[in-house]
């Protein structure tokens, strides 16, 4: 089954059994008797419980209700036994918030990078017995390698993106810097007619600016930043936010603009440089050359799963190719699983535009993680900003709450 641009645009508008063992009288107590981070990883598997509560984002379940041929979780119900229930989180933010509620008992989250890093740090998730995950050697290796830990694999790889620079080849000569997005002579020649995504995260491209821009501040990974590189890349953005048309909060957001002609350069996903080209717009991508930051969401465990079982076979269910090619052609994003590219499945256009199954590129993109103080994972240096700093820098650089035209600061 194959989906048109214009399904997969209305539709960004709107995995067996146990690698966990819970002992029986550790099932039998309450929350407040079972210490977060005590379920074991064992290699033995067991029956499915029926049942599977999950958080996700919008868009990374779907049933039927929003297209009757978009359906992943009917046929998994049907094959497993496990009936799915799952809340919608909003925002990265009310994924982690419900994760860390410790009167909720959820199995998995579909957790993007803000919130992925800081459930582990928390020990918020149980870590994956990937041996147990049918299929999970072909998943990306470069994706697999981000949410390990001390040898230990924390989740399963979903979907993947970078962040490029868009541009609308009939007003921009074709841009080859972030300096066409972030530096002050350029961003007043396309003034009023700039994009940036909504969201904290998006401070790294400032950043990657001023890695080039400014080597005094000896900045190498644009997502582990100092107080004083922090504060440096929200003095660009600030300056920059005059210029801004929008804040994207959802891609449909930044198709609208540049197809309605209100923006000609800005941050984008391949998804929006996808759907303009094949709507005939004239806009392209470009990877600048202080290099382009990327995200990849993956599934996660909880850390007080009452359902394991389901749990795993889910992870194997959303792993495998067939169900890689509809996530990725209904919610335009790129398949964890490159064998979703393989056979009839994904069109070789799509697979070309998102950069599926390309290593090279892979391995030139820097993911994202969550910011933290101890800097990058390195033990040795925790002089670094944390997300709640990023999320402060980012309202303050970006956010009027005084002038009634721009919108309030969404939750990151």
């Amino acid at each position: 089954m194959r989906l048109t641009a214009t399904a997969r645009a209305r539709a960004m508008t709107a995995l067996a059994v146990a690698a966990v063992t819970v002992a029986a009288g550790l099932a039998a107590c309450s929350d407040d008797e079972r210490p977060v981070g005590t379920v074991q990883v064992a290699s033995t598997l067991g029956p499915g419980e029926g049942s599977l509560n999950l958080v996700a984002l919008p868009g990374t379940l779907e049933s039927g209700g929003s297209d009757p041929r978009v359906d992943w979780v009917t046929p998994f119900q049907k094959r497993t036994g496990c009936k799915i229930d799952w809340k919608v989180a909003r925002t990265p933010r009310e994924a982690g918030d419900l994760m860390h509620d410790r009167n909720r008992r959820y199995d998995g989250v579909a957790a993007p990078p803000e919130v992925a890093g800081q459930l582990i740090a928390d020990h918020q998730a149980t870590p994956v017995n990937t041996s147990l995950v049918d299929g999970y050697k072909k998943l990306e290796p470069r994706l697999r390698a981000l949410l390990k830990r001390d040898g230990k694999y924390y989740g399963v790889p979903h979907v993947w993106g970078s962040n490029l620079l868009m541009y609308d080849t009939r007003a921009v000569q074709a841009p080859d810097s972030w300096a066409a997005l972030f530096a002050p002579e350029e961003t007043r020649r396309y003034s009023g007619r700039l994009i940036m995504r909504d969201s904290p995260l998006s401070i790294a491209e400032a950043a990657l600016y001023l890695k080039g821009r400014d080597r005094k501040l000896k900045i190498t990974d644009p997502y582990s930043l100092t107080a004083k590189q922090l504060a440096a890349a929200g003095r660009v953005l600030a300056k920059q936010r005059p210029h801004v048309k929008r804040y994207w909060e959802t891609p449909s957001d930044a198709v609208s603009a540049f197809a309605g002609g209100e923006a000609v350069l800005g941050e984008a996903w391949p998804y929006q440089v996808d759907v303009l080209t094949r709507a005939s717009k004239p806009v392209q991508g470009v990877v600048p050359s202080e290099g382009v930051t990327g995200w990849m969401n993956a599934w996660m465990i909880g850390a007080r799963v009452q359902h394991p079982n389901c749990m795993y076979q889910w992870l194997q269910w959303t792993a495998s190719p067939d169900v890689q090619q509809q996530v990725a052609e209904w919610t335009g994003v790129a398949p964890a699983n490159p064998q979703a590219c393989s056979g009839d499945r994904l069109k070789p256009g799509f697979c070309s535009a998102y950069h599926v199954g390309d290593r090279a590129y892979l391995d030139k993109v820097v993911f994202a993680h969550t910011p933290a103080k101890e800097c990058g994972g390195d033990s040795d240096r925790s002089d670094c900003t944390d997300y709640a700093e990023w999320t402060k820098t980012w309202i303050e650089s970006t956010k009027t709450l005084t002038d009634p035209a721009r919108p309030s600061p969404a939750k990151p």
